[in-house]
């Protein structure tokens, strides 16, 4: 099968959505199927919708013979002239990967109104449907009023070498010292950063250590932001900035600490709960978005109103104070883990979607 993927940026972006393409675009190559990856340029989203490069990529898909196109929906400001022009001439279906709605983040109300009336267009000129989780689904469906076509293929943990058994999570929980906080994600205002150090602020002083790992690059202004708000709150001796690490580095990370912490204002599906369970972590996220099917309040996590920085704080310190409670979550984490579908599964299922996609030559 011969496949057009078009995506902004590189696929080595650290992001869970390019972890999942790259997952996807490996898989499909290993397997055999040939998969021509369309480059597509970055830069502001309206400057994107009202400068489409939809002249290059005519050109660039003119010149491919193609089964099936598949694209991240987060592109969709590029993509809505083209696929309409695709609609009306290509005679392979058009295949949309959602990992999130735009129009479900936080920001002002009449900005997502706006947001929804494009995603709308977006995904009424598309064939078929790839979900990351079923809240994806609902929130797609929602907005379109009706069922759509397509599949849920949930991302997956089990990229890392994770090694971590029970007795390790027994062990490093019983051990003496400060509760060890892990923060993975971009240092983006959405990801709720600012919320965990007013969170960890209050707790009492030497109590805990924060690491937080993520790209520092995405927004200048608001890494200044928390850096500043280390500096106030007095956090410097307690939270390390590490910035992006390899692979190898955040499997070390995630061994030497106790308790995941990303308290995002919404999540599409929260793959670095997963792999924080997958060494024994027990998460907390918040109950905007997706992170509710991964994380079950009070067995393998807890889920708190997205910006309540007074109720993570208080769960955060009822894991330093309560060893056997951190010790059980952070074996019902590894639980969760250990059940969920591999990459393997969920790249073979959205390749079954594709094949019954294909057109019969």
């Amino acid at each position: 099968m011969r496949i057009g993927f078009i995506i902004s940026g590189t696929l080595d972006t650290l992001t869970g959505g390019y972890i999942y393409d790259r997952q996807l675009v490996d898989y499909l190559r290993q397997n055999g199927h040939y998969v021509e990856l369309i480059h597509l340029p970055g830069g502001d989203y309206f400057n994107r919708l009202l400068h489409s490069p939809r002249l290059v990529l005519s050109h660039a898909l003119d010149h491919l013979s193609l089964d099936i196109l598949l694209q991240d929906e987060l592109d969709h400001p590029s993509l809505i002239l083209i696929n309409h022009k695709l609609k009306r001439r290509a005679g392979y279906p058009i295949i949309s990967i959602v990992h999130n709605l735009r129009s479900c983040e936080l920001r002002p109300a009449w900005q997502n109104q706006l947001y929804r009336c494009i995603e709308k267009q977006y995904l009424m000129s598309v064939d078929g449907f790839i979900f990351n989780s079923h809240t994806t689904r609902r929130a797609v469906e929602g907005l379109q009023g009706k069922p759509q076509t397509g599949i849920i293929a949930l991302p997956c943990g089990n990229r890392l070498p994770a090694d971590v058994t029970e007795s390790d999570v027994q062990a490093r929980a019983r051990a003496s010292g400060p509760l060890r906080i892990l923060f993975l994600g971009n240092l983006l205002r959405g990801k709720g950063l600012h919320i965990l150090l007013d969170a960890v602020s209050a707790l009492p002083e030497n109590s805990y250590f924060l690491t937080v790992i993520g790209d520092s690059s995405m927004d200048k202004s608001y890494v200044g932001f928390i850096k500043n708000e280390i500096r106030e709150k007095h956090l410097d001796d307690q939270v390390l900035l590490t910035g992006s690490i390899n692979n190898y580095e955040l499997a070390v990370k995630l061994k030497e600490n106790h308790v995941l912490a990303v308290p995002s204002y919404y999540e599409g599906f929260g793959i670095a709960f997963l792999e924080g369970m997958g060494f024994g972590l027990p998460s907390i996220g918040t109950t905007s978005g997706a992170a509710g099917e991964i994380i079950t309040h009070g067995q393998n996590g807890f889920l708190i109103p997205a910006g309540d920085s007074q109720a993570l704080s208080w769960y955060l310190n009822e894991l330093n104070t309560d060893r056997h409670k951190l010790m059980l979550m952070g074996i019902h984490a590894l639980q969760r883990f250990n059940s969920h579908p591999t990459w393997q599964m969920s790249c073979e299922k959205i390749l079954d979607f594709l094949l019954y996609f294909k057109p019969s030559s």
